[in-house]
């Protein structure tokens, strides 16, 4: 594989780091996807809403309809009564797990270990 060089990061509209990544910077994108990724079947909103827990139904709204406009998530509106709405990771989502489970397995490890620099960065900064 061919490395970009650094001048090819430096417009976001060609960075694909930045303009891909961005996208699942935010607090729940990650969530999201692990959900519907330790579930086999497609899940409703308040399935997805109950697992993840504090997470607002218009930030679900949101996170669900960016990770869907990119390719990542797939809605299925079901004409019934009452209306039954699913989601499910694409084959692009499902690509994407191996590498996100890397990193929560990575979190997992070091855990301890970060919350234990931020005490003693913290600590560090407070006026004497």
């Amino acid at each position: 594989m061919m490395r970009k060089k650094p001048e090819d990061f430096s417009a976001l509209s060609h960075c694909p780091i930045r303009n891909v990544l961005d996208r699942f910077g935010d607090k729940w994108s990650i969530l999201v996807i692990l959900v519907l990724g330790e579930n086999k079947e497609a899940m409703r909103f308040n399935e997805i809403a109950q697992t993840i827990g504090d997470i607002s139904q218009k930030m679900l709204t949101v996170t669900l309809r960016t990770l869907e406009a990119d390719g990542m998530v797939v809605r299925k509106h079901y004409p019934e009564i009452p209306p039954r709405v699913e989601y499910d990771l694409t084959e692009l989502g499902k690509s994407l797990l191996p590498h996100v489970e890397g990193l929560v397995q990575w979190a997992v490890k070091n855990y301890d270990a970060i919350t234990k620099s931020r005490k003693k960065f913290a600590a560090r900064k407070q006026p004497a």
